[in-house]
């Protein structure tokens, strides 16, 4: 079985990723180890320290659709999401105040 990584490149790859965990750090490995990006990515996946990127909004928070906005308001308000049919239709933004004013309640 032939060996794509030497331990010595494994340790530097887990010490690399591990001080500063980002795609930039998988980029420079894979062109410092002649390794493409998916070979890096899968061999810190085995060795455990490979973090997915996780996608924000351009606030910063995690993505909401509005069908979740939605549910989330009918479980707060205590009735049906099919009572609230149709108001996935209204701005995200608007969706968002009416949570926030009900979570208060």
């Amino acid at each position: 079985m032939a060996v794509n990584y030497t331990e010595e490149q494994v340790k530097y790859m887990v010490d690399e990723y591990s001080e500063k965990p980002t795609r930039e750090t998988v980029e420079n490995l894979a062109d410092e180890l002649d390794k493409s990006i998916k070979s890096i990515i899968g061999k810190l996946s085995r060795e455990g320290v490979y973090r997915k990127t996780i996608y924000t909004t351009k606030t910063g928070e995690k993505p909401i659709t509005k069908q979740e906005l939605v549910e989330e308001l009918a479980e707060i308000m205590d009735v049906l999401p099919q009572a609230l049919a149709g108001l996935e239709k209204a701005p995200k933004s608007a969706l968002k105040i009416l949570r926030s004013k009900y979570e208060n309640m």
